[in-house]
């Protein structure tokens, strides 16, 4: 038997749930700007040609830069000609693919 009762243990979930989420954090456009002069991330246009370069046809849904665990990623959603919405994750330093699956 857990010898936590079950007030801590949810307690421990809970807390386990708010610490990951607190490591990623979506920048604004003003973060991402002032990034991306400095020369620290890629240009958004330059990754959006090698997310869509992917799925020739695909139409852009929606693009995020965030912060995850000290590192810059694009995430990128796109709508294939087959209908299915793909998620896309860049590293936005060098570009290098991180994810591509299926979104839910």
């Amino acid at each position: 038997m857990n010898p936590l009762p079950r007030k801590a243990r949810y307690l421990a979930l809970a807390l386990m749930t708010i610490g990951s989420l607190a490591v990623a954090r979506d920048l604004d456009q003003d973060e991402a700007l002032a990034l991306r002069q400095k020369g620290i991330i890629l240009p958004l246009e330059q990754l959006l040609d090698s997310a869509l370069g992917r799925y020739p046809g695909a139409r852009l849904l929606e693009a995020e830069l965030e912060e995850k665990h000290g590192r810059y990623e694009y995430e990128v959603e796109l709508l294939t000609p087959a209908g299915v919405v793909r998620e896309i994750k860049l590293d936005a330093r060098s570009g290098v693919l991180l994810k591509d699956e299926e979104d839910d």
